[in-house]
């Protein structure tokens, strides 16, 4: 299956008298990593929800592959697109393993059982965040980083074209924090993922969005947007951005109030 095609034309979100979101666009092309950054209560989340069908525009469109993603059918849109959200709801009394399952349910018919595809698509989607020894554990009795994990692993055994992620590396060590990364730039889907972590959206995301109290601030390849004048203006910090010598992508050391940055 072909990675989608995301675009967000002009999206004003607002709750009551707030607006949450204002005339925001966000482009993805199929099979690219395209990161939302910006500090709390700067839209992402909100932005994220209305692509995965949770929050309605109150203006502009979601499109997928150019259809208006609020007039798909619920199934289409469950084949389509997978989310990995901040708070999950309630713990669920069910294993790990039967936890990632649940990602197979879209593309089944109501009351069928699991076929040896399934079972082959949750072990895989396990695997791929070390989770494997998780997978006979109550998911209510696991820490929050494997939890996480598992909740990764459930969009994953979905086999989404688009996968939303609400930062996913909450929760996880360094390692995992990593191998998660790494696994979302290696998917043959679309990938939107929020993310506090500048240095690693710089390293892994194809072109970022920076939003600030609703609006987009700025967008491009992490090398043209990650600059100290934008962290200044949108963080309120003072930083230095490099080139790494390793890694080539942009890296961000941020600087105490009182520390001037180098001249």
């Amino acid at each position: 299956m072909s990675a989608a095609e995301l675009a967000v034309d002009e999206v004003t979100l607002t709750a009551g008298a707030r607006c949450l979101v204002r005339d925001v666009s966000v482009h993805a092309r199929p099979g690219e990593v395209v990161g939302l950054v910006g500090p709390n209560g700067s839209g992402k989340t909100s932005l994220l929800r209305a692509v995965y069908r949770v929050l309605r525009p109150d203006a502009g469109q979601v499109r997928l592959d150019g259809a208006d993603a609020w007039s798909l059918p619920v199934r289409k849109l469950a084949v389509t697109v997978a989310a990995v959200v901040q708070e999950p709801g309630a713990d669920f009394n069910l294993t790990a393993r039967e936890v990632v399952a649940m990602g197979r349910t879209p593309h089944k018919r109501l009351l069928a059982g699991d076929t040896a595809e399934d079972h082959a698509l949750v072990a895989s989607a396990l695997a791929a965040v070390d989770a494997t020894a998780l997978a006979d554990r109550p998911f209510d009795r696991l820490s929050g980083g494997e939890r996480q994990r598992v909740l990764i692993a459930r969009a994953l055994a979905q086999r989404p074209r688009l996968l939303v992620l609400d930062e996913p590396t909450n929760h996880l060590d360094i390692r995992h924090q990593l191998d998660v990364l790494g696994l979302l730039r290696r998917l043959p889907a679309t990938v939107l993922v929020a993310l506090h972590d500048l240095n690693l959206a710089a390293y892994y995301c194809d072109r970022l969005y920076v939003l600030r109290d609703g609006e987009v601030t700025a967008s491009g390849p992490p090398a043209d947007v990650l600059t100290a004048d934008l962290l200044r203006e949108v963080y309120g910090v003072a930083g230095e951005v490099v080139v790494h010598p390793r890694t080539n992508a942009p890296h961000v050391t941020f600087l105490p109030a009182d520390e001037p940055p180098a001249p």
